[in-house]
């Protein structure tokens, strides 16, 4: 890989391991105060919206400021986000100010992975990528797990916080008020999640600057957005891989976004299993995703991205299987083959779509469009799974429609574009 490039993975992983306890904390948050269920879903579609609204500023954004320093200073406000749930501020607001940070961090981040490497490593480097982001995300939402556990709130360093705010000598006239949250049984958690995010900054200010420079973007709202839909109309538009590669991944994101969730209502329903334990088999499918996406890096090359739509069927075959699973050690199973499924599918066409964006716009603008899309699928089904929840759907009826749809939806993409191909071929053949 390039040099620089470990500086990014470094970085993002430490950030990306921040953001995914950091929604397993905010979550025993509400539980904390005494919230329903349906609620916990909400933390998702306000962290969502940010990518969605944000959309049109962020690849512009991306594309005119240098790179690193622009994910330093998206890392400062997701440090914000879990400075204001420490201070007391709405677990959902501060959760959805994370979301303002991330929104403007992944277009610098995938868009630097494409100045920095040739298309040639893409599919690598992209494997690269989504191995550390899994990582982080098995390795995060099992630091999460920890930091909201029996173990962990009741041992010596978590009492010692609570003791030491708590002594007359703190307890001044503006602590009760401005700081009375730090007292909280959260509150050293949070702490080590403000400094992971100040760590992830730092190493942000060492990626080097990849040399890109791109024209300056209108910055008047109306044509941020007309320049914006146009970009989002030719990779949808684009016969050679942007449209397949953006409908896949924009269902797939939307559908792990939803499973998040699901995954952690159906280990405590189900398999009778608490909220740090489900947290640490939502890390299952990631080993899973780490595994696919690590093979999909070796042997599936970029001209072949397209053939691996088929694994999105064999996901939708899974979740509807899972939803009558009940013993641990099968769940594992299926979980694991889940995520394996997914990082086969999702790592060549994420960097296919990439590469197609890359063409066609630019690196910041088609990140992008590629997040505001997957984002919107996001809300989609994130938001569907509250209402559904909020009726009290049993969470197997959840996962058979899920799965049923997903399946039915990746095949039809899947049948769609190989007619599209063998089309043109035939085409190209007759001339």
């Amino acid at each position: 890989m390039p040099k620089g490039f470990h500086w990014i993975i470094a970085a993002q992983f430490i950030s990306a391991l921040a953001d995914h306890a950091l929604l397993i904390v905010t979550i025993a948050a509400l539980t904390l105060q005494g919230m329903p269920g349906w609620w916990a879903p909400l933390l998702k579609l306000g962290f969502t919206l940010s990518y969605v609204v944000l959309a049109p500023v962020a690849g512009p954004l991306a594309d005119g400021i240098r790179k690193g320093r622009l994910m330093a200073w998206m890392n400062a406000i997701k440090g914000l986000a879990a400075l204001g749930l420490l201070c007391g501020v709405n677990p959902v607001l501060a959760f959805t100010l994370a979301g303002l940070g991330a929104a403007g961090y992944a277009p610098a981040k995938y868009g630097l992975v494409t100045e920095l490497v040739p298309p040639r490593q893409l599919v690598q480097a992209n494997g690269w990528i989504e191995v550390s982001v899994v990582c982080a995300a098995l390795l995060g939402t099992g630091l999460g797990g920890l930091l909201v556990s029996g173990y962990w709130l009741e041992s010596a360093p978590a009492l010692a916080w609570q003791q030491a705010l708590g002594t007359p000598l703190a307890a001044t006239a503006w602590l009760p008020t401005a700081l009375a949250p730090m007292v909280s049984p959260l509150g050293l958690s949070l702490v080590i999640l403000l400094a992971m995010y100040l760590v992830a900054g730092v190493l942000n200010l060492w990626i080097p600057d990849s040399g890109a420079r791109y024209p300056q973007a209108p910055i008047h709202p109306v044509a941020l957005c007309r320049n914006f839909w146009r970009a989002n109309l030719r990779l949808w538009r684009d016969p050679e891989g942007g449209r397949i590669s953006l409908s896949v991944t924009t269902l797939f994101w939307g559908v792990g976004a939803a499973l998040q969730f699901i995954v952690l209502r159906w280990s405590q329903e189900e398999l009778g299993l608490d909220l740090s334990q489900g947290a640490y088999l939502q890390a299952v499918v990631a080993l899973g995703v780490i595994a696919g996406a690590m093979a999909a890096g070796r042997w599936v090359p970029l001209e072949q991205a397209r053939r691996m739509v088929w694994t999105g069927i064999v996901l939708g075959a899974l979740l509807m299987l899972m939803s009558q699973v009940t013993m641990l050690p099968v769940a594992v199973a299926l979980l694991v083959a889940a995520g394996a499924m997914g990082g086969l599918m999702v790592v060549p066409l994420n960097a296919l779509l990439q590469h197609r964006g890359h063409v066609l716009l630019s690196a910041g603008r088609s990140v992008a469009v590629q997040g505001f899309n997957e984002n919107a699928s996001i809300l989609v089904l994130v938001g569907l799974y509250t209402l559904v929840t909020a009726a009290e759907w049993p969470v197997q009826w959840v996962m058979v429609v899920l799965g049923s749809c997903v399946a039915v939806l990746i095949g039809a993409l899947w049948w769609r574009d190989r007619a599209t191909f063998r089309a043109k071929s035939a085409a190209s053949h007759a001339r």
